[in-house]
């Protein structure tokens, strides 16, 4: 309660699983309010319904059965205005409860004391007048002492109201001390160990719990739930900044809950059975975890573990080099990537250039990028095939004028098209390049089927064994492949519509704003795609360079990927799209 009564502190976040207390923290809170230092106070819930059940089912008995709170709010009565299933007036103030879609309740009388009760299932807006909590804050606004309480149970990872909420204050967790060696820790299930033993009975699988415990980080200790529950515990800031804000967050799982066996945790667990559902259900309610909607993909804390260390620019495999540019009006964000037999792919590079796509240093920073020659542990070096920039945004016209000087290093402009139907690459065509309202020539343009690309970028992510289809990451620092680029990479998922033309759309996941990291790799993907290259004779001419390399016989040969480019004007040499679609296709 020190929090709740600290008068330096105005705002309070929870996040906390089932069956640790938050709702009786609430009325606690509440009961003392009314009787100690009455004022108004407005309590929110989901919605309407939510409000009266938690009127009828927790208010009501804690007033029935305290003394002094039932002297000061009298019974419900019909003809009583001020004392209604959701109005419960006493000398000093009134506890107002209502749903977070009730704009005029969130709207009217000014408040002291504003509680949130599970805000990730509010609504996302109340009517048409915006956010609830924003409206519900406004009517605190005269009160210097003011206290607002967030309460929820967590939801979806990055797309939860009350993550945000709680990563803006102090960040506490309650922490117990290890017996072994005195390290303090949050005990998560990530470090839960447990055995059980599974009966299939009548086509139904029955668990029994044998044993669970907690092994410490620190010093790789097994200790009991009854050693542990035994222990000195106290909340741990991660951000103890924010306390001169006067905000105070705190997170509490299930195992820290003295109401919640450890094997009823993991029973509950194991009899989700990998349903993805259920599975959320037990990690929000029971682990106090986030849970993270991206279909049949795995987190981007699962790829950042799956990194290798390359010994050399290009590892073994690597048959042709292209690279990806997706265009901001602030800077070029590409990759370049490396592509194999049957699909197989290596993330070589990934980097950002600032500065305007009108600026001329930008483009010969992108230069560099596209002229390196990069090389394999043996030494025999490798040239980027081909280059596709998106020329959507501010600066079409000069993407289109920077790729036409650029045709003889094989840079092409490209335009995504999205729905469904259209191929990934098509023949490019021209098109004309007007500076300032002055035509300066043409430049050639291909057309993306970038929806295409996004489901052939995903199938091979779900590829879990280094082979055909699978993706490479590296964990060289200076390749820059870190979480950013993950949750960039996985930033979007494909969601059915009823209304619309297409059914079938890819939407970002709430939460992942950025999704370059996929642009650029469906760009490079692309490219790929568009010189169709022939990756048995390219094989086999690099293992004649590296022959010839250790016998001393020739220098360190330089491999160009694709056939010579064009012309200035020629389109590119290509194969018919027949045959591009069919390889691929085989991918």
């Amino acid at each position: 309660m020190d929090a709740l009564t600290d008068p330096k502190v105005h705002e309070i976040v929870m996040v906390a699983a089932s069956q640790v207390g938050k709702s009786e923290l609430e009325l606690n809170f509440i009961g003392y309010m009314i009787d100690q230092d009455p004022c108004g106070i407005l309590y929110i819930h989901p919605t309407i319904e939510d409000a009266k059940k938690f009127s009828k089912i927790r208010v009501a008995p804690m007033v029935r059965d305290s003394k002094s709170l039932r002297v000061k709010v009298s019974e419900v009565k019909s003809r009583d205005s001020n004392n209604t299933i959701l109005q419960k007036s006493f000398p000093g103030g009134m506890l107002t409860m209502c749903g977070s879609n009730s704009a005029s309740a969130l709207a009217s009388t000014p408040v002291r004391v504003v509680i949130g009760d599970e805000i990730d299932r509010w609504a996302e807006s109340a009517g048409t007048e915006g956010d609830p909590w924003g409206l519900a804050m406004a009517r605190t606004t005269t009160f210097y002492n003011k206290k607002a309480i967030r309460v929820s149970t967590p939801t979806k990872k990055n797309a939860s109201k009350i993550e945000k909420a709680f990563n803006a204050g102090t960040r506490e967790r309650w922490c117990v001390q290890c017996p072994e060696c005195g390290q303090w820790h949050d005990i998560v299930f990530d470090n839960i160990r447990f055995e059980y033993d599974v009966d299939i009975i009548k086509n139904k699988k029955h668990f029994t719990v044998k044993s669970v415990g907690w092994f410490c980080p620190s010093c790789a200790c097994y200790h009991t739930e009854k050693e542990m529950k035994k222990q000195p515990s106290k909340w741990i800031a991660e951000n103890p900044a924010a306390y001169k804000n006067g905000v105070r967050s705190f997170w509490l799982n299930a195992f820290s809950s003295p109401w919640a066996p450890w094997e009823s945790i993991i029973l509950a667990y194991l009899e989700a059975d990998n349903d993805p559902q259920k599975l959320q259900v037990v990690y929000n309610t029971k682990f106090g975890e986030l849970w993270e909607d991206r279909g049949d993909l795995d987190s981007e804390d699962y790829f950042m573990q799956r990194r290798e260390n390359y010994n050399a620019e290009l590892p073994d495999g690597v048959l042709c080099l292209t690279c990806g540019v997706d265009t901001q009006d602030d800077r070029l964000e590409y990759e370049v990537v490396g592509f194999g037999h049957f699909g197989e792919t290596w993330g070589i590079q990934k980097g950002i250039i600032m500065g305007r796509p009108n600026e001329a240093e930008v483009w010969k920073q992108l230069d560099d990028v596209i002229d390196h020659q990069y090389t394999y542990a043996n030494g025999v070096k490798l040239k980027i095939s081909m280059t596709f920039v998106d020329s959507g945004g501010h600066y079409t016209q000069e993407v289109y004028q920077a790729c036409k000087a650029r045709i003889g290093k094989r840079v092409f402009a490209i335009k995504g098209r999205g729905g469904e139907g259209c191929p990934y690459t098509s023949p490019p065509t021209k098109t004309k390049i007007i500076i300032r309202g002055k035509y300066i020539g043409e430049c050639w343009l291909y057309n993306i089927g970038v929806d295409s690309g996004k489901q052939l970028i995903m199938d091979s992510l779900s590829v879990k064994e280094p082979g055909k289809r699978f993706c490479h990451y590296p964990n060289n620092p200076d390749r820059n492949y870190e979480s950013k680029y993950f949750a960039g990479l996985l930033s979007e998922r494909l969601v059915y519509k009823e209304k619309g033309k297409s059914h079938w759309v890819w939407e970002k996941i709430p939460g992942h704003e950025r999704n370059e990291a996929l642009d650029c790799r469906n760009y490079a993907t692309a490219a790929c795609k568009a010189i169709n290259p022939d990756f048995d004779a390219l094989d086999k001419r690099l293992k004649e360079a590296s022959v010839n390399i250790r016998a001393g016989t020739a220098p360190l040969t330089k491999i160009q990927s694709s056939p010579t480019p064009p012309q200035k004007q020629a389109p590119p040499q290509r194969t018919p799209k027949k045959t591009i679609d069919q390889h691929f296709d085989d991918w």
